[in-house]
This record gives C-alpha cells, structure tokens and sequence, in this order.
C-alpha cells in the first residue's frame, strides 16, 4: 500500500465513508512514444477485475458465476468509457483490464485496499527514460533522461482532464451505484431473477438492467425496468449472459453498474 495514500484510504474506510470511486491520474503529460510516434487522443484506464479485498466466500462464488471481469472497480471503468468519450473530450478510453503496469503501482491501489472502487489514468505509451530519473544525457548513445517540460504535451493534458471532468460530473450529477444486487439461484430456472435495495437520490426515475454475453468486455444491451427494487426476466438464462443493474435519474443520467452477488434463498 502506497503512503499517505494509503494512510488517507484507512482513514475514510474507518470513517465507512461512502466513496463510490476514486481516480489517480499518474504520468499522463506526454502523448509521445519511446519511438516518437505520437498517441495524444487516447487515455489508458487501469482497473482490477477481482478485488484487491476479498474473502473465500466471495472468490468461491466468482468461480461459480465467472464473475472475475465484473469487480466495482472494473465497472467503474466501464462507465468512464460511457461517458468520457464524446466530442467535447476528443478522446478515446483503452480500457486495460489489469490494476495496473508490470513493477509499478499509483494511489488507486491504497483505496482498492480497502475495499473501495478505484482506477488509474495513464498515457498510453511510456518513455521510461523520462520518468523517475535523475536529469543528464548519456555520454554513449546521446539519449536525454529526465522528467522535463520539453518532453510535455499540454493540450493532451487537456483532454486527459476533460476526461476526468466528464466522469466526474456524471458521477455527481447521476444517481448513486445501487446497493445490495443479488442474483437469484435458488432453483433451476431459465428465468432470471433479480433484487437490490432501493436508491435515496431525491431524482431517482428508475433502473435499468444491463447485460452481456460472457466473453464481452463491456455491457452490450440495458433494458428500463421501472422505479422497483426487484425484477424477473421470462427465458433469460443467467447461465448463458452476465446481468447487472443500474440506477438513472429524471435527466437520463445513470450510476455505474452494480454486479450481483448470488443468493441462494428464495425470495420472501
């Protein structure tokens, strides 16, 4: 766990903060690659796909459902790609399905730590001689190190915090992630059907649940189910589709989604 980020994450989950997702946008100034080739319309977004904070229980289910691309944090990740890429960001989202590069680690992964959805904004190609190195030129090949303003892209940097502001203000101005998702398997049944507790947002319109065929990265069809807190889906295996749900507002603004844990009781 990374420090003070990491004493700042305990500090919230001790306080049950209610932190529905953190960002940490680290090394995103250039859009140059190592061989000069430019990237500047394009953000990476790390973002684990089985909880850092997890428990035999929930890891056995995962096995059971393949819930494995389906953690907070990755749906939080989805929605940055919902929302952030339009013409006012001028970007495109690469969603990389990993919590983050090979020997390295940002602050996200104090707050994934602690239970807490969390990702990381990164360029999309590193120059590594320009990073975490003492300022110089190497005598023998000529190659300049060192993080210096020459090696920046301010208008990348730009769009990379239009990015941020577009999630951001969908995250405040939309309704909250819902809580309590479960997926009903208490019978053999080809219906589907879900629960989940019902949303405070004073806007609150209603749900919609969203799916996806297993092998998909991102959820591919959402369907409007009303202002309830349970739903059954006639002739909708969930053996062969991932289901989750969303909140939406009165504006059309919706919550990340909420992926359901398996409950093994009937419902009342």
């Amino acid at each position: 766990m990374r420090e003070p980020s990491g004493n700042q994450a305990r500090l919230f989950k001790a306080a049950s903060a209610d932190i529905q997702g953190m960002f940490s946008d680290d090394i995103v100034g250039a859009s140059r690659a190592q061989d000069g080739t430019s990237d500047s319309h394009r953000v990476r977004i790390f973002s684990e796909g089985v909880p850092t904070l997890d428990t035999a229980t929930a890891a056995q289910l995962r096995l059971l459902t393949g819930g494995e691309n389906d953690s907070q944090s990755r749906q939080l990740a989805r929605f940055v790609k919902s929302v952030a890429e339009n013409d006012e960001t001028d970007m495109t989202v690469w969603m990389v399905n990993r919590r983050d590069r090979y020997l390295r680690a940002s602050d996200h992964v104090s707050y994934q730590s602690q239970g807490y959805a969390a990702a990381r904004f990164t360029e999309p190609n590193e120059t590594f001689a320009h990073e975490h190195q003492d300022v110089r030129v190497d005598p023998t090949t000529g190659v300049q190190f060192g993080d210096l303003i020459d090696f920046d892209d301010f208008r990348y940097m730009e769009r990379v915090a239009r990015v941020n502001a577009a999630t951001l203000w969908s995250l405040a101005n939309g309704p909250g992630t819902p809580k309590g998702a479960q997926i009903v398997a208490a019978v053999l049944t080809n219906d589907t059907q879900m629960v989940w507790t019902a949303n405070t947002d004073p806007d609150l319109a209603g749900y919609e649940v969203v799916w996806r065929e297993t092998t998909s990265p991102d959820w591919t069809n959402a369907i409007p189910v009303g202002n309830v807190t349970s739903v059954t889906l006639p002739l909708s295996p969930k053996d062969n589709f991932q289901f989750g749900v969303r909140a939406v507002d009165k504006d059309g603004n919706h919550s990340p989604v909420a992926f359901p844990v398996t409950r093994t009781t009937p419902l009342p």
